[in-house]
């Protein structure tokens, strides 16, 4: 994967204004005025929910799916030209979210905006039991958009939800379910009638740097257009989340004999922000994802927007928070600094999957795995990984010569430091994918080759 833009259909490179043409545009056209908004109908109604869930054991953080609870698209700022020269749109000629009133004082961020606002959408989501809004980023001129499946699904409550997409040049327009892969919690919809919409650009997440800029572009709490930036916290982390897979949906189900140990509410209590328990998720399983960490301000409804590096490109899918406490009594979670983002690859690998099948694979190690300091078979460990306490018969890791006791400290060259870790590098691989795995045997590191397998 490169830098350059591609179309995820077409692998066709996308014509759009790179950064410095951004910048360079700002500080030649002046500044924005913007004329009085006109704001939608917001009714402010939470998600009804029909199925209780008890969450798992409370811990010091509460990770939750951000799509927020709040109907409606937000604000739309609408610029005017002005005759004197004063005042110039950036963006779209009829309404566009990016204000510049002084372009001497227009940073880097306004510029990454002003070109990577086009490509992000607002979705609106309703069924019969429940409503929300939740972001988009835009993979194709012709309307296919990439979001999250607790975005389209009202986090596992509905599936058949009704889909409205709100662009950042004020147009509604009807979107349909191209296919959801709730492993990775990733979801392609397209929209009827589409031929310009501008498609984003991606950036290969693997060469990202802690400290590098990350910028969020999503519609928080429904307020469409809202840009917050920060930096990137921390790389290859492993969070759980709880599935947005919708009821009767089994593709989230562990396969027997593979990783995530006998609770699926390990030392994380799972809410989603803004509902209450009675509103929980509608299904109980759970999902490991390998994400960035950032500390730009991500609230419920950036689900599914950009995070953004410093030249405008889409380096991860914004995917959930983590709050201090539990909000299953009601209270309403919102950004402490600690947000999620699925990494741009990772995306990019399963919309082209579900864009081209309807669906899309991961990889299975075909081995039940702890952390260390759960297997009561490992004795006096000295190091920090996954400990294998069973394998499948004729799965990835028993051919690859991996046995009972062996404690993974690395996959693909990162490090595990548990079951988690190891779980969310597995299913970030396609099915059949090759993987190097590193592991101590008996005090003793070695290294070995896997072609995993198929999860089901």
């Amino acid at each position: 994967m490169t830098d350059a833009p591609q179309n995820p259909s077409t692998g066709s490179t996308d014509s759009t204004e790179s950064l410095e043409q951004t910048q360079t545009r700002l500080t030649a056209e002046g500044g924005v005025e913007t004329a009085p908004a006109t704001e939608p109908a917001h009714t402010g109604a939470s998600f009804v929910k029909r199925s209780p869930v008890v969450v798992g054991v409370v811990a010091a953080l509460a990770v939750g799916a951000i799509i927020g609870g709040v109907s409606g698209a937000g604000v739309t700022l609408w610029a005017t030209h002005s005759n004197a020269g004063s005042s110039t749109i950036v963006g779209s000629p009829t309404a566009t979210t990016i204000t510049v009133n002084d372009t001497k004082s227009a940073t880097q961020v306004t510029a990454v905006a002003a070109k990577a606002m086009p490509s992000v959408v607002t979705i609106n989501v309703t069924s019969a039991s429940a409503g929300g809004t939740g972001s988009g980023i835009v993979l194709t001129s012709d309307g296919y958009i990439l979001t999250n499946t607790h975005v389209v699904t009202l986090d596992g409550a509905a599936s058949d939800g009704t889909l409205t997409v709100t662009t950042s040049d004020g147009r509604l327009l009807k979107a349909t379910v191209v296919g959801t892969d709730p492993i990775s919690d990733l979801a392609v919809i397209k929209v009827d009638g589409a031929t310009d919409l501008q498609p984003a650009e991606f950036a290969d997440s693997s060469k990202l740097n802690v400290g590098d800029t990350a910028i969020a572009i999503g519609a928080p709490l429904g307020l469409a257009g809202t840009v917050t930036d920060g930096i990137v916290s921390a790389l290859n982390r492993s969070i759980t989340i709880a599935s947005s897979a919708v009821p009767g949906d089994t593709s989230t189900e562990q396969a027997p004999n593979d990783q995530n140990g006998d609770t699926p509410y390990d030392f994380w209590n799972f809410d989603i922000p803004g509902q209450t328990q009675t509103q929980a998720t509608g299904s109980t399983a759970t999902i490991s994802l390998s994400v960035i960490q950032t500390d730009a301000a991500i609230n419920p409804g950036n689900s599914g927007g950009a995070l953004l590096d410093s030249d405008g490109k889409v380096i991860g899918v914004n995917v959930a928070i983590a709050s201090a406490g539990s909000t299953t009594t009601g209270g309403q979670s919102g950004s402490i600094g600690v947000g999620f983002a699925i990494p741009a690859n990772l995306a990019q690998r399963i919309a082209q999957e579900i864009m081209d099948n309807g669906t899309a694979t991961h990889g299975l190690l075909g081995a039940s795995v702890a952390d260390v300091t759960e297997d009561t078979n490992q004795k006096d460990p000295t190091v920090v990984g996954a400990s294998i306490v069973e394998l499948s018969d004729g799965g990835a890791a028993s051919a690859a010569g991996l046995k009972v006791g062996d404690i993974i400290t690395k996959f693909e060259g990162l490090p595990i430091t548990g079951k988690t870790d190891l779980t969310a590098r597995v299913r970030s691989l396609a099915a059949g994918a090759k993987a190097t795995v590193t592991y101590v045997r008996d005090g003793k590191a070695a290294q070995v080759d896997v072609t995993l397998g198929e999860l089901k």
